[in-house]
C-alpha cells in the first residue's frame, strides 16, 4: 500500500475543515489528552504534540478521550434525533408544511436545520419538504388521479403554485412527466462518511459517498436510463441496503443479498460481475481482472469500468489495486480505499462465497 498517507500528509489536513478524511484516521493531542476528527474546528496543535491513530480503539487504548467539539465517537453523518423525528413526521404526512415559526416553537433554530440539510442533501429544509410533497403528488398522478386533485391533496393551496414547484424540480409540467418513473434516494451514516443510496422498484442502482467526485454525472445517467426522477421516498431495497451496510461496517457481514438494478454497458457489467469474485479481504490487479474476463489487453478499459462503478462496497472495486501493489483510483478517495482494505483484511478469517448475481437491465 504505497499510497498510505504519511504523517506530513495527515498533518497538512488539519485546519482545512475537510471532512472527507474523517473516520479514516484520528488526531490525538498529547498536551490535552484529546483525540479529534481531522476536520475539527479547534485550534491546530503543534506538530510535535500530535499523534495519529487509525481507529477510535487505538486512541482510547492510549489514554486519549474524545473531543467535545467534533465528537469523534459519533457516527459520521449521523442524523440528529430531532431531525430524524421531523423527517419521519414529514414522510408520514407529506402534505404537511413546517415553517420557521413552528420550528422555533419546537425549540429548533431554523438556521441550524437549514445548514444541516444544505450540508447533507445539498438542498434547503423547505426544498426537502417541497420535494416530499411533489413526490406524493407524483405518486397520485401515476395512479390516475387528476393533476388538480393531486396538487390540493399534497398540500398546495393553488394549482399555479403546484405547477411552479413541479416544474422547478422536474423541468417540465406534471402533464408531460406523469409517465416517468421514480428512483428513490436515501442518505445514511457510516464510519467513513455519509452514504447516498438510490433504488428503483427492482433494486439498488447507486451506492456511494455523498462527497465523492462525479456523483451528479451518475445521477444524470440513472435518470436518463430509467426515464426517471430521483426523489426522497420509502423503498424496501433502501431499507435493506442500509441494514446490510451497517452490518458490513460492524464486521458482521462479508456478502450482500440486497437486489441490484445495474446501469451500464454489457462490457462494464462483465467487469463488475468479476469484481464479485474477489474474496473479502483480498485484492487483485487490474491486469488480473482483465485476464479473468478473457480480455487480457483491455487493462485500461477494465480500470475505466471500475471507475464507473455506481455501487460501491457491494460491487467491491476497492479490492483492485495496481500491479505494483499501489492504491490507484477510487471515486470515494484513496484514503477510503485504504481504510476499506485494511478493515476487510483485519476481519477476513473465513472463506467468502459469491451470492449476488446480475439481472439484465
Amino acid at each position: 500500500m504505497n499510497d498510505k498517507m504519511t504523517f506530513e500528509d495527515k498533518y497538512s489536513v488539519l485546519g482545512t475543515r475537510d471532512t472527507k478524511y474523517d473516520g479514516t484516521f484520528f488526531v490525538a493531542v498529547k498536551t490535552t489528552g484529546i483525540f479529534c476528527h481531522p476536520s475539527c474546528r479547534a485550534r491546530i496543535p503543534k506538530e510535535k504534540n500530535v499523534t495519529f491513530y487509525d481507529s477510535i480503539e487505538e486512541a482510547l487504548q492510549n489514554g486519549f478521550r474524545p473531543c467535545k467539539i467534533c465528537k469523534p465517537m459519533e457516527k459520521i453523518g449521523e442524523t440528529p434525533a430531532y431531525i430524524k423525528n421531523i423527517i419521519a413526521e414529514l414522510q408520514q404526512n407529506p402534505h404537511k408544511k413546517i415553517s420557521d415559526k413552528q420550528l422555533k416553537t419546537r425549540g429548533i433554530e431554523p438556521h441550524t436545520i437549514r445548514r444541516w440539510f444544505k450540508k447533507n442533501y445539498n438542498i434547503t429544509f423547505h426544498s426537502f419538504q417541497r420535494m416530499l410533497r411533489i413526490n406524493y403528488a407524483f405518486a397520485n398522478i401515476k395512479k390516475g388521479n387528476s393533476i388538480t386533485y393531486s396538487a390540493y391533496e399534497s398540500g398546495y393551496e393553488s394549482l399555479s403554485g403546484f405547477n411552479e414547484s413541479y416544474r422547478s424540480i422536474f423541468g417540465e409540467s406534471a402533464g408531460k412527466s406523469k409517465n416517468r418513473n421514480v428512483v428513490n434516494v436515501l442518505r445514511f451514516s457510516s464510519p467513513i462518511g455519509s452514504i447516498i443510496a438510490c433504488a428503483t422498484e427492482t433494486g439498488i442502482c447507486f451506492l456511494g459517498f455523498s462527497d465523492q467526485k462525479g456523483i451528479e454525472k451518475h445521477f444524470d445517467e440513472i435518470q436518463k436510463h430509467f426515464d426517471a426522477i430521483i426523489l426522497p421516498g420509502e423503498n424496501a431495497h433502501l431499507t435493506k441496503v442500509k441494514k446490510e451496510i451497517a452490518e458490513y461496517f460492524a464486521g458482521k457481514r462479508k456478502t450482500f443479498t440486497v437486489s441490484l438494478d445495474i446501469v451500464g454497458t454489457d462490457f462494464r457489467k462483465k467487469v463488475w460481475a468479476e469484481l464479485l469474485n474477489i474474496p473479502y479481504g483480498n485484492t487483485v490487479s487490474y491486469r488480473e481482472q482483465a485476464i479473468a474476463i478473457h480480455h487480457p489487453k483491455a487493462v485500461r478499459a477494465v480500470a475505466s469500468a471500475n471507475g464507473a462503478n455506481k455501487i460501491s462496497i457491494i460491487i467491491p472495486c476497492h479490492r483492485v489495486i495496481g500491479s505494483n501493489g499501489s492504491l490507484t483510483g477510487y471515486a470515494g478517495g484513496l484514503h477510503r480505499k485504504n481504510w476499506l482494505l485494511n478493515f476487510e483484511k483485519s476481519n477476513s478469517n473465513q472463506p467468502i462465497q459469491k451470492i449476488i448475481e446480475f439481472e439484465s437491465v
